[in-house]
């Protein structure tokens, strides 16, 4: 399936976040690495959970890759407890930690062409095509466009996307609308994120909506005279 965007639509979409939720400065984490262990721990949970099992482990070793490997995987589990799954995402990150070390660590990796690293990425147990993309834009700051949950459900509502797309379609639209540039496309995941969580919820703020001029199924609803959705 090959999806295309309007490069002047997206725009104007991205105006309006910008002007109603303002700069997001993400990613929220210290250094590279933490962005890599946090975008596998997040997976099917909060960012605050996330920083919880971060804080636990930090008060047990240094928070670099062989110290985190030599740690028991019991003993790994139950301080990530806080991010949920815990036993699974210890199995994970300890595929992840393996491979970073094997390759050389992050300077080694960061000398890696962006398709090179993408595919080793995806080669890693437990990684996938978000996790990976997330880690290139926020860790290794390369323009490569982060599809996730909020992405299909915004851009689905606003009838700019099949929301069910395959993920390298959805990817490709964007990096085809939005001039390549990995500090602008962090920007955009991070607005979407919050405008996700603040009005384009499963249950959609509508009334409260900085896009509800350009959402078809807002303007339905004032069309027909039925009330927004709203707090």
């Amino acid at each position: 399936m090959t999806c295309r965007l309007d490069t002047a639509q997206v725009e104007r979409v991205y105006e309006r976040l910008f002007d109603a939720y303002g700069e997001q400065h993400w990613w929220p984490a210290d250094t590279p690495f933490e962005v890599m262990l946090g975008a596998i721990l997040t997976q099917n949970t909060s960012w605050q959970n996330v920083e919880k099992a971060l804080d636990r482990l930090r008060g047990a070793v240094l928070l670099d890759a062989e110290s985190l490997l030599s740690m028991p995987r019991e003993v790994l589990a139950d301080h990530l407890r806080p991010a949920g799954y815990y036993n699974l995402k210890a199995g994970r990150l300890a595929a992840f930690l393996a491979w970073y070390c094997e390759q050389g660590g992050y300077a080694a990796l960061n000398a890696l062409e962006t398709a090179e690293l993408r595919s080793g990425l995806l080669g890693v147990h437990g990684i996938g095509p978000e996790t990976a993309d997330d880690m290139l834009l926020y860790a290794f700051g390369r323009p490569v466009f982060v599809i996730d949950a909020y992405t299909r459900r915004l851009f689905g509502r606003l009838g700019m996307l099949p929301p069910d797309a395959p993920y390298e379609s959805l990817r490709g639209a964007f990096e085809a609308a939005i001039p390549a540039d990995a500090r602008h496309y962090g920007e955009w995941h991070a607005l979407i994120v919050a405008h996700a969580k603040s009005a384009c919820r499963s249950r959609p703020v509508c009334a409260e909506c900085p896009l509800r001029g350009l959402c078809p199924a807002a303007l339905r609803q004032e069309a027909v005279g039925r009330p927004l959705y709203s707090n």
